[in-house]
């Protein structure tokens, strides 16, 4: 077992560790049918961490038999609004409580920062839980003034169900909060779900699992199945018992998905790639621009769907900016996860490595200018020398013909480009398949709100960046998905409207 820095890793995690992980079925902790194992990696090191079951179509047909047994058992099935909410605030009571020991696992399996892994993950984590603690008591129907033929007297109302057995498909990036972002909607709103965590970082959602167990809920409405993707996930996207598959993952996967779900036409949400334009006009300050261009790409990795990858600056400010973005960049501290210093970590999988790099030969055969990075970074030796670190990488005079402007990459790699006109700055920004964030840097509110309003992205960022809330709905247009997560509208995903018509004549 592979545990970063000596001493580093508490007895708990380490225990956590040292043991099998099997799956999460009807309460139950059980080995896949086959007996199939893999390990899991740390990042950091190439080493494996820990041991998982790798499932197959049979455990998913069991996984889903056991959700829909739990859908109609009275102890889930009849607690009524508040009794719900109260085990979504306990659960998250819960997370709040082990939160230092989540975030050690999520650092140690995903390779990102300690300090991020408990800030963002555990605690967007526990935040989601909290918020979604209290719709179930709130999701009201109406009542609605129809004008029946006939002259009838009608009462015509609507209420909020369940839609069933919910097939829930995460990614790596950010496994427990991913993993939140389907669970608390789905539980609010009265769901069972079958839940299934990308094979590179299963852990804390296996850890999330056994807290799901303490907090009360009953066997079977959330259930666990670990294993890879194409087998595991498209047997839950086209299971005829699964009633709603929600995916997070890449645009190409969620195509996969769609697809598998056609089976019995169960309702789909994608929350799928991007590509996001980040925008300085030329009154904004360089020095502040810097340091959010840095973060914005920089941050997880470059392992997020609404990384700020494609850097737009005004040719007043471009040298100044670009000057500064470069200088940080290369001060980040790339280390392994559980380091102190560590500001960037290593990318999840020695597969991802190989995609980012060749990303990078890419744009240099295409005429891009290294300004910097590209490679492995100095005094990554030792135990960790078969890490999966990249240096922060900038690359300037890019075109939109190039691979690297128009693809996502997901990891640190910048694209930077000047502009000059406005409308055409608004072209570019839109000249990509893809629609899920945007950023804006200015002090001149006429011109925020113009581009704002013109940039096609389900999010955009004025003077912050990355900024996300569970009360704020999040999502893309065009192929950065369907559906929004968070906020009131994730439980329209989530439920089923129905209109009751009773004639008072």
């Amino acid at each position: 077992m592979s545990a970063g820095p000596a001493g580093a890793v508490p007895a708990t995690v380490r225990r956590f560790l040292g043991r099998d992980h099997g799956l999460f079925v009807d309460g139950t902790w059980r080995p896949a049918l086959s007996g199939r194992t893999t390990d899991s990696v740390d990042p950091a090191t190439g080493l494996p961490l820990a041991r998982l079951a790798v499932a197959s179509t049979a455990d998913v047909d069991l996984a889903v038999d056991a959700a829909r047994r739990a859908l109609a058992d009275p102890r889930w099935r009849d607690l009524s609004p508040l009794q719900r909410g109260d085990l979504l605030y306990r659960l998250a009571e819960l997370v709040e409580a082990h939160a230092d020991e989540l975030a050690v696992i999520e650092s140690l399996d995903n390779g990102k920062p300690v300090a991020v892994a408990k800030a963002v993950d555990t605690g967007t984590t526990a935040k989601l839980f909290r918020y979604f603690a209290g719709w179930p008591s709130k999701l009201e129907g109406a009542t609605i003034p129809v004008s029946p033929r006939g002259g009838l007297r009608i009462l015509n109302y609507t209420v909020h169900e369940p839609v069933g057995v919910v097939g829930a498909i995460v990614p790596w990036n950010f496994p427990v909060s991913m993993a939140a972002w389907k669970l608390a909607p789905a539980l609010a709103a009265g769901n069972t779900v079958v839940l299934k965590p990308a094979l590179e970082t299963s852990l804390s959602t296996l850890r999330l699992a056994e807290l799901v167990a303490e907090a009360g809920f009953p066997p079977g409405v959330v259930n666990v199945v670990t294993g890879d993707g194409a087998e595991v996930g498209g047997a839950i996207a086209a299971h005829p018992g699964v009633d709603k598959v929600a995916f997070t993952g890449s645009t190409q996967v969620g195509r996969s998905v769609t697809t598998a779900a056609l089976g019995n036409m169960k309702k789909v949400s994608l929350e799928l790639g991007g590509k996001s334009p980040h925008v300085v006009l030329p009154d904004a300050d360089p020095v502040v621009v810097a340091e959010a261009a840095c973060d914005a790409i920089f941050f997880n990795q470059g392992q997020t769907c609404t990384a700020g990858s494609r850097l737009y600056v005004h040719s007043d400010l471009y040298d100044a900016v670009m000057s500064a973005v470069v200088e940080q960049a290369r001060r980040i501290v790339v280390g392994p996860g559980l380091d102190p210093r560590t500001q960037m970590g290593p990318l999840v999988s020695r597969r991802q490595l190989g995609t980012v790099s060749d990303y990078i030969s890419s744009g240099l055969e295409q005429g891009a200018t290294l300004a910097t990075g590209g490679g492995r970074p100095s005094g990554l030796d030792g135990a960790l020398a078969g890490g999966y670190f990249l240096e922060p990488t900038v690359l300037t005079r890019t075109t939109h013909a190039m691979r690297v402007v128009q693809e996502e990459i997901f990891g640190p790699v910048l694209v930077a480009m000047p502009w000059d006109d406005l409308d055409d700055l608004v072209v570019k920004a839109n000249d990509t398949p893809y629609g899920l964030s945007a950023g804006i840097w200015t002090n001149d509110l006429t011109r925020a709100h113009r581009v704002a309003a013109a940039i096609k992205a389900g999010t955009v960022w004025v003077n912050c960046y990355n900024l996300t809330d569970p009360a704020s709905p999040f999502g893309g247009y065009k192929q950065s998905g369907w559906g929004r997560e968070m906020g009131r509208a994730v439980l329209e995903q989530y439920t089923e409207t129905k209109s009751v018509w009773v004639n008072l004549s």
